[in-house]
């Protein structure tokens, strides 16, 4: 059985061990025993915490195989960006540059460097280790934290973001990095994304040119990849679009990949989530009543510190849990659970 839950303080060897098999592909999941370290002080402070409105709070859950007792994933989410550190962005715009006396009209693109997402909620830190990464494991770490925030609805803001990685070749070397952001940062990529990670961002407004940037004179290559996500990211990528994100001109300042939005009511997960209150604990899942074939749901509880979620058979028609889920789930008699629809 597998289950989502808050990260605690004795899951830090597994996130190394997470963060290491990233290898520096992941920005809000660096190798550094501090820096993950503090994701579970943040996460554990932020559960406690009686919020009213998006601040600075962080939740950052796992994904644990019960049965292998092993840590298979973790994802997270930052309430609300940019609020202590800046939170940078390349806007993708269009310029028109026309001269009456040669009758021309110039249309170019042009990288801005913004930070119009400050005050959004982040989706951050989805990653699986390689073995594990599954369409059921990735579905159900990726929307537990969708049902958290349809439970918890006030500690996260109106609208909501997710970064997906850019284009990198087999050396996982950036096209878009090596033609701009080498000539502005004395470091590889993969330094440049481990300090953010760190939060230590100083270096972007230090170095970044605030002047447009004119795609026309980046090599083609470089053009290419601007707003485009790497293909080992399509399941998330399809994942986001399901939920209703798209993407709105914004790319990521080092990798150039695309940043999708949408309104925070709008996802799928939280618009078609419904609550119940299950039956009392039936003895197996064999006896649940009337459950179709793929009836799978996703299930979470109603507690914020904490926090459960399972991928099981359910039947909103007649709704019930084995002893084992309700246990799972730290459920007794007459409590609510939130459900929704597996894709």
């Amino acid at each position: 059985m597998k289950v989502v839950r808050p990260i605690e303080y004795h899951d830090l060897s597994a996130l190394e061990a997470l963060a290491n098999n990233a290898r520096g592909s992941m920005t809000t999941l660096p190798a550094n025993r501090d820096h993950l370290a503090e994701l579970i002080y943040k996460t554990r402070d932020s559960l406690s915490t009686e919020v009213e409105s998006a601040g600075e709070e962080s939740y950052h859950f796992v994904l644990e195989d019960l049965n292998k007792g092993e840590i298979l994933g973790i994802s997270g989410i930052i309430a609300a960006v940019g609020l202590s550190t800046p939170f940078y962005n390349f806007r993708v715009d269009e310029e028109v540059h026309a001269s009456e006396t040669l009758q021309t009209i110039n249309r170019m693109t042009a990288l801005k460097l913004c930070q119009d997402y400050t005050g959004y909620t982040s989706l951050c830190t989805l990653f699986i280790s390689q073995k594990d990464d599954s369409w059921s494991n990735l579905q159900l770490l990726s929307r537990a934290r969708l049902l958290f925030i349809a439970e918890h609805r006030d500690r996260f803001a109106d609208r909501i973001l997710a970064e997906i990685q850019g284009i990198v070749d087999e050396n996982n070397r950036s096209a878009f990095w090596d033609s701009l952001g080498t000539h502005f940062f004395p470091m590889e990529m993969s330094r440049a994304n481990y300090l953010t990670g760190l939060q230590e961002k100083n270096f972007i407004a230090d170095l970044m040119p605030r002047y447009p940037i004119y795609t026309r004179l980046l090599p083609k290559q470089a053009r290419a990849v601007i707003g485009e996500p790497r293909p080992d990211r399509e399941p998330v990528f399809n994942i986001l679009e399901r939920e209703g994100f798209s993407y709105q001109g914004y790319v990521d300042i080092f990798d150039a990949g695309p940043t999708l939005e949408t309104g925070t009511d709008h996802l799928t997960t939280l618009r078609s989530s419904q609550i119940y209150t299950p039956e009392a604990a039936i003895a197996s899942a064999g006896d649940k009543k009337a459950i179709a074939v793929n009836s799978y749901y996703l299930v979470v509880n109603t507690s914020a510190r904490s926090f459960r979620c399972i991928s099981t058979a359910f039947n909103p028609e007649a709704p019930a849990l084995t002893q084992k889920e309700m246990d799972l789930l730290q459920l007794d008699g007459g409590h609510s659970v939130r459900v929704a629809a597996s894709y």
